[in-house]
């Protein structure tokens, strides 16, 4: 399955969760969407929003600065 990537890097928070919050509300349920942001916070962020919205949280990962997550789209309900 292919994944829409969203490069937020240099934007600091919130704005790469209110992005990322965009893109998944126009992706239909289980699409993957991966985020890559350089914002250290983002990686409590993510947690927390995925936590919140019911998205899951598929991986996050670090390497040089660059921060991503791969998000899996909720089911409606």
């Amino acid at each position: 399955m292919a994944e829409t990537v969203l490069d937020l890097k240099n934007l600091a928070c919130p704005l790469p969760v209110l992005r990322a919050n965009r893109a998944l509300r126009s992706m239909t349920p289980g699409e993957r969407l991966r985020v890559l942001a350089t914002d250290a916070a983002s990686v409590a962020d993510f947690k927390s929003y995925c936590r919140e919205t019911g998205h899951a949280l598929v991986s996050w990962s670090e390497e040089a600065g660059i921060y991503s997550f791969t998000i899996r789209r909720r089911a409606e309900s």
